[in-house]
């Protein structure tokens, strides 16, 4: 896992990612590209997991799954927000499930933002610079 704080000059500086995501391969390839860019990643694989370690990694930016097994996404967004190390987190919903209904859903969970995936690693990396302001706090 990559600690530094970022990135080249130019370039949005590196943030707490929490990548949640039963697929071991896609969090796998996801954790890596988004370390490539500074990014301090850590991975879970089921929302129990996840919300284990919030409390002292304090995630900026949490990327979850809707279809987790056990605990499913929606409610891993409804605890992270009654949290206060996740309260104002990014929260990234980035799913298979792409109907008005499902985006409905993740937007009460708590979600900032629904992704289909696949996602281009481009959108993504862009709309995680564009969420936070000068300051580097989330922009709202």
């Amino acid at each position: 896992m990559n600690t530094t704080n970022g990135a080249n000059e130019g370039t949005a500086p590196a943030r707490r990612v929490l990548l949640v995501d039963d697929s071991a391969d896609a969090a796998e390839a996801l954790s890596m590209l988004l370390e490539t860019l500074g990014h301090d990643v850590r991975t879970k694989h089921d929302g129990a997991s996840a919300l284990a370690i919030v409390d002292e990694f304090r995630p900026e930016v949490v990327i979850c799954d809707i279809g987790l097994p056990g605990m499913d996404g929606f409610a891993v967004a409804r605890e992270l927000r009654k949290l206060p190390s996740t309260r104002d987190a990014l929260l990234l919903a980035l799913t298979g499930f792409g109907g008005a209904d499902d985006r409905a859903r993740a937007t009460a969970a708590g979600f900032d933002h629904h992704i289909v995936k696949p996602v281009s690693f481009a959108d993504l990396e862009t709309l995680i610079d564009r969420s936070f302001g000068p300051d580097q706090k989330r922009n709202f």
